[in-house]
């Protein structure tokens, strides 16, 4: 019984540190966006303020390297998508043998620094006249992040029962309907997935987004090039707002999966 409480204690301590070592650099990074002093640190604290809010909202150009990643991330799940999906479904259907070399070939992005993927990517397209832009960080991330979508989908295929494309096959469906009836409701939870998995990806990239951005200055690049001339806690503020709108779309979205779950008739 003595031992049961022993490692119960031990549990509750790990877990507490676990959760304090998450959480704890997101909780000072916050406070930091309401401390007077004009460097991000809670300590001292200087005095309670919102002045940073309104010097975030004032930023034009912490608002446009913002929107050039949310285009970017945009244009990265409208590729990464369905390559990601085309790939494992390739992936599924091949023999064992050429599976494992197919699978290590399309991984192999995954396990290249992104320093390098971001120099093999300028110099590859200078040679065909092709510069720096959002164009080319597209090119660049989607290089690695469809490796992501092609894992999360295949897992999900895993799961898939073959004979429902054969019934709907034998019952006269064609290939095209089978899969917009059959095969894609069942991938949309992977998809769902994914494409968050993408944005977050992409939006947090520096290394290879350094070196294929040209005249354009992403957010990750913006902030970097801010903690070399003179960071403000304005960026803790703007991180503080998406940190916040965050956590509402995922609450607000599993409140409606569970909505959607208690309306379905029980069987």
């Amino acid at each position: 019984m003595t031992t049961d409480r022993i490692f119960r204690g031990l549990f509750v301590l790990y877990l507490l540190a676990f959760v304090a070592y998450l959480f704890a650099p997101l909780v000072i990074m916050g406070l930091a966006a309401f401390n007077e002093s004009r460097f991000p640190t809670v300590i001292p604290w200087q005095g309670t303020t919102l002045d940073w809010f309104s010097a975030m909202w004032a930023d034009a150009a912490m608002w446009r390297s913002l929107w050039t990643s949310a285009i970017v991330a945009v244009l990265v799940v409208l590729v990464a998508l369905p390559v990601g999906t085309a790939a494992a479904l390739v992936l599924t259907t091949l023999h064992a043998r050429a599976r494992s070399f197919a699978y290590a070939v399309m991984v192999s992005p995954l396990l290249t620094p992104g320093v390098v993927i971001g120099i093999s990517t300028l110099i590859l397209w200078r040679q065909v006249g092709v510069g720096g832009g959002i164009a080319l960080i597209v090119v660049a991330q989607t290089t690695f992040i469809i490796c992501y979508v092609m894992l999360m989908v295949m897992a999900r295929l895993q799961r898939f029962d073959r004979t429902q494309e054969e019934a709907a096959l034998g019952l006269g469906a064609s290939k095209l309907m089978v899969f917009r009836r059959v095969l894609l409701p069942f991938l949309r939870p992977a998809l769902l997935a994914s494409g968050g998995l993408a944005v977050l990806q992409s939006v947090e990239n520096y290394n290879t987004t350094l070196f294929v951005r040209g005249f354009e200055t992403p957010l990750t690049v913006f902030i970097a090039t801010k903690v070399r001339t003179g960071l403000t806690p304005a960026v803790n503020a703007l991180a503080l707002v998406i940190i916040a709108a965050t956590v509402i779309g995922a609450v607000a979205y599993e409140l409606a999966r569970r909505r959607q779950v208690t309306r379905q008739p029980r069987s």
